[in-house]
């Protein structure tokens, strides 16, 4: 499973987790609705998002008995439990994203001949997998009102993008198919939630959130792709590590200051995942990826802290640590880890 946004459990507050679970449940389950069985290895916790975003602006704040969730059956992820899981546009338009991005994935990654599908034994069956998803996803984006194009466009704009960047290219250049394409599955779930006014903000937060996502991949992937001599944004244009890392923290801020200007009947999770686990993620990956991205700069104070920050400093204190290093138990809760005993891993 993959994304940036993971958090721990015992970092969500009280409700949240199970909240967020839900989501990530329903995300899985409305793959399956749209590609079938195989579709659900789309489930990503970044995909969740789009339902989160839905549901923090169409759901009453006392619940969400209105037709927006549903008990779901008996799930060996889940330990063979029930459990309440988003069910309706939100969950429904996350799948339709999560499909036609993992249909250009696998397509990048054939024609990239990376690992097995180098071998045209496996390559043809990936791009017929490729195909259905992207078809499907085309179908489930029709019956939302959701032009698919502007993804389908993103993708292709994306690779012409990168076959013309050099060094002196801006790095965002590159970023910008993906910071429009995540502008506008944001932007959307305003307008399935009858909230036309939140589109502007929600645009703004995705295009940020698509940038932020773009460069800590291409962080991720820095010292590997030196290895193998494949492409990676930060190399090819030159970009100085600094550079990434002050684009990185100016965008969080922004994703926060946007999500301000948006209105919200229960903005919790919302603000928990897009601000406080944002940060958490740039900072997470900038530690991994070493001494060669350097501190954050000294100015840079990040939003999401607040008192769950000191919460989390003063659990640091009494022996425990802030679970950014959780390698996860994959047992569908997320990034959780009982590396300090603050997770009881019960998912």
């Amino acid at each position: 499973m993959f994304g940036i946004i993971r958090p721990c459990r015992c970092r969500l507050p009280k409700g949240l987790a199970k909240e967020w679970l839900g989501h990530l449940c329903g995300l899985c389950l409305a793959l399956r609705g749209q590609g079938g069985q195989v579709a659900r290895a789309a489930t990503n916790h970044d995909g969740l998002l789009i339902s989160v975003l839905y549901d923090a602006q169409a759901a009453p704040a006392e619940g969400k008995a209105s037709g927006g969730w549903r008990t779901a059956g008996p799930c060996p992820l889940r330990r063979m439990r029930r459990a309440e899981v988003a069910h309706g546009d939100g969950a429904r338009l996350a799948a339709v994203v999560s499909l036609l991005l993992a249909s250009a994935k696998i397509r990048d990654h054939v024609a990239d001949g990376d690992g097995a599908l180098a071998r045209p034994v496996l390559a043809a069956p990936a791009r017929r997998v490729a195909g259905g998803w992207e078809a499907a996803g085309e179908r489930g984006g029709a019956g939302l009102g959701f032009d698919t194009g502007v993804l389908v466009e993103a993708v292709e704009r994306q690779r012409e993008v990168e076959a013309l960047a050099g060094p002196g290219t801006s790095v965002l250049v590159v970023t910008e198919p993906t910071e429009l394409a995540t502008a506008a599955a944001f932007a959307h779930t305003a307008t399935l939630a009858g909230r036309p006014g939140n589109a502007a903000a929600l645009a703004e937060a995705g295009r940020l959130f698509g940038r932020v996502a773009h460069l800590l991949d291409a962080v991720q992937d820095a010292e590997g792709d030196r290895r193998t001599g494949a492409w990676n944004p930060i190399t090819a244009t030159a970009t100085e590590p600094a550079r990434v890392r002050q684009l990185c923290d100016d965008a969080t801020r922004g994703v926060a200051l946007a999500l301000a200007d948006a209105e919200f009947t229960d903005d919790r999770l919302v603000r928990a995942l897009l601000v406080g686990e944002l940060e958490r993620a740039v900072r997470r990956t900038f530690a991994h990826a070493g001494d060669q991205f350097g501190p954050p700069p000294p100015d840079f104070a990040p939003l999401g802290q607040g008192t769950e920050g000191e919460k989390g400093e003063e659990h640091k204190e009494k022996g425990g640590c802030d679970c950014g290093g959780c390698g996860g138990c994959d047992g569908g809760c997320g990034n959780c880890c009982d590396c300090c005993g603050c997770c009881d891993c019960n998912c």
